[in-house]
């Protein structure tokens, strides 16, 4: 796949960039959409403006999720501490000049989070947030698009989601069977949640475009 981002998005980044202030660029969409691999390639391109910060590394810690009896259902929208996830975003929004802010990350090898993986300097001027439900009705989730700049819906074709999600359960374990059970009743249900609110994004980002 190529991944030089499209000239048109490119524009819009570079005029984020010359704003001169931080601001903080959202990507969402459904998952298996190609949001990460978007997310670094812009990093690749604008190496020394950007720094990524995944929604993904506020996913509940699976002790948790069996505590709540959610296991089966990670990755819905209250399997995240969407508080937490809203409450860093905050802090990137007005981060001191003195202050490094340390985000977490997500380690699919672990299916856990990682507190402090990720340090944000205050000189990186874009952050880019990607995650499934940055433009979710839902309280708490309705608060995040107002503490973004700009959002992106990253668009794919629904057959090519499907199966990158069926590759990437099997990749990390699950069996054949047990990944189309997964992107049956877990994945796709979520999806629908996600498509629901594209209206609300400002761009919709298509590879081809």
């Amino acid at each position: 796949m190529d991944l030089t981002i499209p000239a048109l998005y490119q524009q819009r980044v570079e005029e984020l960039l010359q704003l001169g202030e931080r601001c903080i660029l959202g990507l969402v969409g459904s998952p298996g959409a190609g949001k990460s691999t978007l997310a670094q390639a812009l990093a690749t391109q604008w190496p020394d403006a950007i720094q990524v910060v995944p929604m993904d590394g506020f996913h509940l810690a699976n002790m948790e999720l069996e505590r709540l009896d959610r296991k089966q259902c990670k990755g819905a929208p209250d399997t995240f501490d969407a508080f937490g996830f809203i409450a860093l975003l905050k802090r990137l929004r007005k981060q001191n000049p003195d202050e490094v802010v340390y985000a977490p990350s997500y380690e699919r090898t672990l299916e856990e989070g990682v507190a402090g993986a990720i340090a944000v300097q205050h000189s990186t001027p874009l952050i880019v947030v990607e995650g499934n439900y940055l433009l979710l009705s839902d309280s708490p989730w309705n608060q995040v698009q107002a503490l973004l700049d700009e959002t992106w819906f990253v668009d794919v074709q629904q057959d090519l989601r499907v199966s990158r999600l069926m590759q990437r359960h099997q990749q990390f374990g699950r069996n054949a069977k047990d990944a189309a059970d997964w992107v049956q009743h877990t994945d796709e249900p979520n999806a629908q949640r996600i498509e629901a609110e594209r209206a609300k994004a400002d761009v919709v980002f298509r590879w081809e475009a």
